[in-house]
């Protein structure tokens, strides 16, 4: 099979966050062959490592869930399972690491490094990445740099970019409830509005956060808004969910102060209590500098430079608080955006490009 081959099987049987046991089964069948330990760390997980007899390994990351999203793609290998969809590319990571794995089978005694593959779940969802690394698997297999490389839309069909220092940023959700009193319309001024409200605080959060000085880069934005049961009574609770984007640590609490203020404001102007909840959420993706400088100093050609990082957030920012690692967006081209139902991409060009540039990350001395 090629690595076009291993991406449209994958593609077919989509599942989600870390109930995978199709797309494990596929891995796990497709890696049997290979000179290799397979393993299974947590749930929705597979490993495999090849032992080259050296001191120290290099481990290049997958990802393996789909998302809740109805395929609109009409492709003859289009999802078999209703409302789920690989429509952020994973199945085209999980074949591009498949590849490296049957690359570096052919040439164990020439790798310089041993090699650990990770096919981790979760990735949309709670963070396996954060899972798997409380394992210790990449310490029990001496894991000294992690590579991971991401399908791209807009960025040339089958071009390599990325950059030292932060690429993609830290990703926390914003869960805001407001609670008020509902009494029927005709009493509105004995009831304490949460609707209104809701927008009083969504208003006052995008005015402060616009006036943060523009180093500070971020996005903070709300998503959903719910709020009331009926037409003809003011609404008892609101709640908002949204997300807060930001590469410094010291944008963080800035955040975190503005969301709080305007929850005083609202209180204060409107009688309702509000309660603001800041998730965890991802660390940025930051590539470890001088490991980066070394890389692309060695590769020909060498990645693309991104000229500033992006706002989108991924897991394997978990893997680079452990071991210096590198992530890499690889392009699709002029595609639909990823996580959109019609998400496509020209397998057949950018996933062999891909394996390719995985495979010359690999013997990299």
């Amino acid at each position: 099979m090629s690595v076009v081959d291993y991406r449209r099987a994958l593609h077919r049987i989509p599942e989600l966050d870390d109930q995978l046991p199709e797309t494990v089964r596929l891995v796990r069948e497709l890696l049997a062959p290979l000179p290799c330990q397979v393993l299974s760390p947590i749930q929705g997980s597979v490993c495999a490592w090849f032992d080259a007899g050296r001191a120290e390994t290099a481990a290049f990351r997958a990802d393996l869930d789909a998302l809740p999203i109805q395929e609109a793609t009409a492709l003859p290998y289009a999802s078999i399972h209703p409302g789920r969809m690989h429509a952020c590319g994973h199945d085209g990571h999980a074949a591009m690491v498949l590849a490296l794995g049957e690359y570096a089978a052919q040439r164990l005694a020439e790798l310089p490094r041993n090699l650990l593959l990770i096919f981790q779940p979760s990735e949309e969802t709670t963070g396996g990445a954060a899972r798997l690394c409380e394992t210790g698997v990449l310490e029990r297999y001496g894991v000294g740099r992690i590579f991971g490389l991401h399908l791209w839309p807009g960025l040339g069909a089958g071009a390599v970019a990325s950059r030292p220092g932060p690429l993609m940023a830290c990703s926390s959700e914003v869960t805001v409830t407001i609670t008020g009193r509902s009494v029927h319309l005709s009493r509105a001024e004995e009831g304490l509005d949460a609707l209104a409200a809701g927008v009083s605080y969504v208003r006052r959060v995008y005015r402060a956060a616009a006036r943060l000085p523009p180093e500070h880069i971020h996005v903070l934005r709300f998503g959903r808004m719910r709020s009331g049961s009926v037409r003809n009574a003011l609404s008892g609770e609101t709640r908002l969910e949204g997300s807060l984007r930001t590469f410094r640590a010291d944008t963080l609490p800035l955040c975190r102060r503005l969301l709080l203020d305007a929850g005083r404001a609202v209180e204060a102007e409107s009688g309702c209590a509000v309660s603001v909840e800041l998730g965890g959420g991802y660390p940025a993706v930051w590539n470890h500098e001088a490991l980066y400088r070394r890389v692309a100093a060695q590769l020909d050609p060498p990645p693309l430079p991104l000229e500033a990082p992006v706002l989108a957030a991924e897991d394997f920012s978990f893997y680079q608080q452990r071991v210096p690692g590198l992530f890499f967006l690889l392009g699709t081209g002029d595609t639909p955006q990823l996580h959109a139902p019609d998400f496509a991409f020209d397998d057949e060009a950018v996933l062999p490009a891909g394996a390719a540039f995985l495979a010359r990350l690999l013997m990299l001395p």
